[in-house]
């Protein structure tokens, strides 16, 4: 069941965002920790309480969260260059790692594609790293396409 995060899955969501670390850490140790916490429990009690930007859970049969898609609304003002237009950003989306391959991934970002979908977004976006190629595959396999890329020189 996907429903939005609630101030008891607290725990269950820093092991998931422990569990994102270490694979970023992994593919870049020059960057990320192999320990630490993205955000302090206070941080993610308000960011859970933040109507519009929201936090999905999947809960399994048991009643254990085992994944999270952490979202950001992003509202593009028209320039004199681009027209309007509100983007869902997914920020983190994790599946436990026991639980790959169950297409509770899948799931989870269907889910937050239909919230935009339902709440007038224009698109979805997300930001995936290089050094995350099984994540880069499955957003290519969700149908995502590349928007702009980032590029770096480490000086």
């Amino acid at each position: 069941m996907i429903r939005r995060a609630e101030v008891k899955d607290i725990p269950a969501i820093n092991d998931l965002l422990g569990q994102v670390l270490l694979v970023h850490h992994v593919g870049r140790p020059d960057i990320f920790k192999e320990k630490g916490q993205k955000y302090t429990e206070e941080q993610l009690v308000e960011l859970i309480g933040k109507v519009e930007d929201p936090i999905f859970v999947y809960e399994d049969e048991n009643g254990k969260v085992i994944g999270h898609c952490f979202c950001q609304t992003f509202d593009r003002p028209e320039s004199t260059n681009s027209y309007a237009y509100k983007t869902l950003f997914i920020d983190d989306l994790c599946i436990d790692e026991n639980a790959r391959g169950k297409n509770v991934g899948k799931e989870m970002y269907e889910y937050a594609k239909q919230f935009a979908k339902e709440n007038g977004y224009y698109n979805l976006t997300l930001h995936a790293w290089e050094c995350n190629p099984k994540a880069v595959g499955f957003y290519s396999h969700m149908g995502m396409n590349i928007q702009q890329y980032t590029m770096e020189e480490i000086l």
